[in-house]
């Protein structure tokens, strides 16, 4: 990255390297690498990582136009190569302006890029007729643009590449799209949220206990209304990750948002819901509001994202992820939930515990209970009965036993 570095005259830049929130090839892990310009997005670049590590397929390099001009584009691509310093690099087709940066551009490692390689090498990765014809178009733009390419270090540079791509075709081997599974355990999704300044204040109070916040919040957006719309992640992090960059490309987003992070797993005896997987995170297209025991919670201001608060629920209460459309909402959900994710009158929240020795036992405390109210009205009624007549005592006065022998009385 030195060569780079040593070439930009941008004071206050940052790069940012993180998962990123797209899905362009499935089981591969969307990564990107953000710049950052005084606080500002000025440009970034967005990759695939292959399930193993060893190949990375080049999906958009793009730099503002304010910061256009500066070598960000460069310092960019130099994180991308020192990042995966083993990986093969596809860095796909290019546009007019991509083919002029890249007549310009010093690559670090050119035996990595495939371009520059023959396809028995790299063909289980990437599909080698796409590749052959991305070098097509990048021929065609060199020629068209009087521009050399770096044209010496691809391999077999203009060639028949329709033949070559036929030959390897069979070779490549798809990643397998895996993903979290739900039932297995937890997840993490992330909400945006303008908070009241009182709550505001109340949210970032460390002198309150963490837990009382997070319900104090949750009863402020409602127990149903968890955000439908999240990619559902393995960690705290990539969650909060999503929420970033919500904020970085919306140049409208309020800068006084709270970025809230909810840990949920399925409620138990739940059936695992109609779901996308990707390599690291699930969402839930058409959700129809999907019943979730929620364990923890964690916020924080995107002024200042090294200051996490977090609570842990040791007895998780039950919410629910909200229906991406209300005519859709499953039954149980609207027994439980309104529109806006409130509790209906009448409901309250549950709360699981863990290590309960009632669970799994409902429909014997239930009979049981039915047993001991039958037990009290029985005694009510009983209560309730006239006292008996002479005629009764009489009938009875010969069933009762004899009496035991007793002392005379002295008169």
């Amino acid at each position: 990255m030195a060569g780079a570095e040593a070439q930009l005259d941008n004071a206050g830049t940052a790069l940012w390297l993180t998962d990123c929130p797209t899905d362009a090839m499935p089981g591969w892990t969307p990564r990107r690498v953000l710049a950052m310009v005084g606080g500002v997005q000025a440009g970034h670049l967005d990759f695939m990582v292959h399930p193993d590590g060893q190949a990375l397929s080049v999906w958009m390099l793009e730099v503002e136009p304010g910061f256009q001009r500066r070598n960000l584009a460069s310092v960019m691509m130099d994180a991308l190569y020192a990042a995966h310093p083993t990986a093969w690099i596809d860095h796909g087709g290019r546009t007019q302006d991509g083919a002029r940066w890249w007549n310009r551009y010093a690559e670090p490692d050119p035996a990595r890029n495939i371009h520059n390689r023959p396809p028995q090498e790299w063909a289980q990765y990437f599909e080698a007729p796409a590749v052959m014809g991305q070098r097509t178009r990048n021929a065609y733009l060199n020629r068209m643009n009087g521009l050399d390419g770096h044209g010496a270090a691809e391999y077999r540079y203009g060639e028949r590449l329709e033949v070559e791509g036929a030959q390897w075709a069979s070779a490549y081997r798809q990643a397998r799209a895996q993903g979290p599974d739900p039932a297995a355990g937890e997840l993490h999704g992330g909400l945006r949220l303008v908070l009241p300044a009182e709550l505001q204040r109340v949210m970032f109070d460390e002198r309150r206990k963490p837990a009382e916040r997070a319900e104090r919040l949750l009863d402020h957006i409602g127990h149903g209304s968890l955000p439908h719309a999240a990619g559902w992640h393995t960690t705290v992090r990539a969650a909060f990750e999503d929420m970033a960059h919500e904020q970085v490309f919306d140049p409208a987003s309020a800068e006084e948002a709270t970025h809230v992070t909810f840990r949920v797993r399925l409620a138990a005896g739940q059936e695992v819901p109609r779901r996308d997987a990707r390599t690291t995170w699930v969402s839930y297209p058409d959700s129809p509001g999907i019943e979730v025991e929620l364990t923890g919670m964690a916020w924080r201001a995107p002024q200042t994202p090294w200051v996490t608060h977090a609570a842990e629920f040791d007895r998780p209460i039950d919410a629910a992820i909200a229906p991406e459309y209300w005519h859709d909402a499953s039954e149980q959900y609207l027994a439980r939930f309104d529109e806006i994710g409130e509790l209906r009158p009448g409901q309250r929240p549950r709360r699981a515990e863990a290590g309960d020795p009632f669970a799994g036992r409902e429909a014997e405390i239930a009979a049981m209970a039915a047993k001991l109210q039958e037990a009290s009205r029985q005694r009510t009624v009983a209560a309730s009965l006239p006292a008996p007549t002479r005629e009764v005592f009489e009938s009875l006065r010969g069933h009762q036993p004899s009496p035991a022998p007793q002392s005379p009385r002295l008169r």
